[in-house]
């Protein structure tokens, strides 16, 4: 079971002040958390990508660089690569260049997006939205499996015989599809064998688990073994040492960012009722002391299937000091305890 973290570089202002971090500050931070996530023993860090003013990470391969050269062990991930509005063979370089940084240790997480404000940036129609993420996905596992690509698409110029360098330390290197738990996405991951990411933010993980298994369906189907494919979730929470202390210190930025995107997508008010009831052992939230944190993902493990799971931390702007000390007793505290469970329960089981 790998236990990590993710974070979407936000720079949403402080609740209690209302000043706003700057841009640069926001990303030596999330430098300075991913370097203490590998001095934890965490296994993974997860960086978002996004092209608005509230989110610092509009190149995560750059920030994950930042870090590469001071960490180990962790690996490093983008949580997501929006590759409908990007350009594969930039992705694949960005990214072959970080496995070279980190000697094989980075990764792509390949999606969509819940963001749209690339598609203009970048000249893309949005009308072609399914279209070019397909398209573009199938050019990104071309340049990942072959080193002289010939390629012909709709949304970008061909490629003949070219050589896209450099190539990573992994063969091959990692490519994850991200889903927010659409059917579709889902059996996609399977069909092609590539392992999956979901995004359980809402309602109750335990639904999400006929998807796993939808999942596992296809890669039989493609003729894949099902069980040597790892399951990901990326979830928003906190731990502080008291539950009440985490609720209490999460809530504020995590409403502000819910209601500011719930005005944006006609989303209903956001309150600490909605809260609380997510915090809940059978709500997506996991916010609460290493115990509390711990028990859900155990749970999450046994009865969802997911054998990656990566804490969202923050969500809106946080004091750093809070977030580093969330990343400290997730890698002291609740993954020891979560790994020994497990493997102790895979034990039995077999």
């Amino acid at each position: 079971m790998e236990i990590g973290i993710s974070t979407f570089v936000e720079t949403t202002p402080d609740v209690n002040s209302g000043q706003v971090i700057s841009h640069a500050e926001r990303i030596r931070e999330v430098v300075e958390e991913i370097v203490l996530a590998d001095k934890v023993g965490l296994d993974v860090f997860g960086v978002g990508e996004h092209h608005r003013e509230d989110f610092a990470a509009s190149s995560p391969a750059v920030i994950l660089a930042a870090a590469a050269s001071q960490t180990k062990r962790i690996r490093l991930t983008s949580a997501v690569t929006v590759l409908s509005s990007a350009d594969p063979v930039r992705v694949f370089q960005d990214f072959a260049t970080l496995d070279g940084i980190s000697n094989g240790r980075a990764e792509i997480m390949a999606g969509r997006g819940s963001f749209i404000e690339s598609f203009p940036l970048f000249g893309y129609d949005l009308n072609d939205y399914n279209e070019l993420f397909e398209e573009k996905l199938e050019l990104l596992l071309k340049l990942r499996d072959s080193e002289i690509v010939s390629w012909k698409g709709g949304h970008r110029p061909a490629i003949n015989q070219k050589g896209v360098y450099p190539r990573p330390v992994q063969d091959p290197l990692p490519v994850w599809i991200g889903s927010g738990g659409n059917s579709d996405s889902v059996i996609r991951a399977g069909l092609l064998g590539l392992p999956l990411v979901l995004a359980i933010i809402g309602g109750s993980p335990i639904q999400f688990a006929p998807l796993v298994e939808l999942y596992k369906k296809a890669l039989h189907h493609a003729g894949y073994d099902a069980s040597r494919f790892p399951v990901a979730s990326h979830s928003h929470g906190f731990i502080a040492k008291d539950t009440q202390e985490a609720a209490d210190k999460f809530f504020p930025s995590t409403q502000q960012v819910m209601n500011k995107l719930g005005r944006e997508r006609g989303w209903g008010h956001y309150d600490r009722a909605s809260f609380d009831a997510a915090r809940s052992f059978e709500g997506a939230l996991y916010v609460g002391d290493a115990k509390a944190v711990s028990e859900k993902i155990i749970h999450l493990r046994k009865h969802v299937g997911i054998t990656r799971f990566m804490l969202h931390v923050p969500v809106g702007s946080m004091p750093h000091e809070d977030v580093m000390n969330a990343i400290e007793l997730l890698g002291t505290e609740v993954a020891p305890r979560v790994r020994e469970e497990i493997t102790d329960w895979e034990s039995s089981i077999k």
